[in-house]
C-alpha cells in the first residue's frame, strides 16, 4: 500500500469512528474495540488502525492512555491546534464569518514583558500591531500583539484586512506555529478597547494572553487579546489525557 493510501485509510477509519462517538453510538464511558478489533473490522494493519485513534485522542474524544482499552470522554470534538491559537480557524471550523483589520503596525523596542517571552535580549526591536477582529461583521476582539524581530518584515508585508496573519506566515513564510500557552483572566475596557468594540468605558472584558513558538521552541508572538463581554467563552475540562482548553461562541 503507498503512503498516501495508508494515510487515506487512517483518516478515514477516524472519521467513521468519530461519526460513532458524536452520534451517541459509542457513548461517554464506553470502550473503545481493541486495536486487533478495529483492524479486522476494516482490513486494516493494526499501525493504520493506532494512528486513527491517536486522531481521535488528540481531539479529546478517547483517553490517550496506551496500554489499556481507549474510553470515550465527550461527544464533542475538541479544536485543533490551530483553531486554539487562530481566531480566524476557529471562528470558521464554527460556520461563522471572521474578518479583521490591522489598525497599527509600529516597529519600537519590547518591553521587558515581551523581551522575556520572545526570548529577546532587552530592547531588542519587535512589531507592535494593534488588530481589530469581527465576528459575523461584529467587533468582538482587540489584538496587541509584539512579533518578534524575525518574522516582523512578514507581518508588515501583509495586506491590511488578512484574514489570518498565523496562516499567513505559514504559508508564505513556513513559520509555523507548534506551541502556545495561554493566560486568561479579566480587565475593565479602558478608552481605547471600548471606542474599537463599541461598549462602555469600564465594561468588562475577558483577556487571552499568549505566546505562540515554532517546533523548535523559538518565540514567534505575545498577543493580548481583549473579547468583549459575551463574545466568546472558554471551557476547560479537567482530564489527566486529554488537551484542556476550548473556546466556544458567547455563553454556549
Amino acid at each position: 500500500m503507498s503512503t498516501s493510501a495508508g494515510t487515506a485509510r487512517y483518516l478515514e477509519i477516524a472519521e467513521a469512528l468519530r461519526r460513532e462517538i458524536l452520534s451517541g453510538e459509542l457513548p461517554v464511558g464506553a470502550h473503545l474495540p481493541s486495536e486487533s478489533d478495529l483492524a479486522a473490522r476494516w482490513s486494516a494493519s493494526r499501525g493504520t488502525v493506532r494512528q486513527a485513534v491517536a486522531t481521535l485522542a488528540a481531539e479529546g474524544l478517547i483517553g490517550s492512555r496506551q496500554g489499556a482499552r481507549r474510553i470515550v470522554l465527550r461527544r464533542e470534538r475538541r479544536h485543533s491546534f490551530g483553531e486554539l491559537n487562530s481566531f480566524a480557524q476557529w471562528a470558521e471550523g464554527l460556520g461563522h464569518r471572521a474578518a479583521s483589520r490591522f489598525l497599527s503596525r509600529t516597529r519600537r523596542p519590547a518591553t521587558a514583558e515581551e523581551a522575556d517571552r520572545l526570548a529577546l535580549a532587552p530592547g531588542t526591536e519587535v512589531l507592535a500591531v494593534l488588530r481589530l477582529r469581527l465576528l459575523d461583521g461584529e467587533p468582538t476582539m482587540v489584538e496587541r500583539t509584539a512579533y518578534a524581530d524575525w518574522v516582523a518584515a512578514a507581518v508588515e508585508a501583509l495586506p491590511v484586512d488578512c484574514r489570518s496573519v498565523m496562516d499567513s506566515l505559514a504559508e508564505g513564510s513556513g513559520v509555523t506555529a507548534h506551541y502556545g500557552e495561554h493566560l486568561i483572566d479579566a480587565l475593565p475596557a479602558g478608552s481605547e478597547d471600548a471606542r474599537l468594540l463599541e461598549i462602555r468605558r469600564g465594561s468588562p472584558l475577558l483577556r487571552q494572553r499568549h505566546v505562540s513558538a515554532t517546533a523548535t521552541g523559538r518565540p514567534i508572538e505575545w498577543s493580548d487579546d481583549r473579547y468583549r463581554a459575551g463574545s466568546v467563552t472558554f471551557s476547560v475540562s479537567n482530564s489527566s489525557v486529554a488537551t484542556p482548553l476550548e473556546r466556544r461562541v458567547g455563553d454556549q
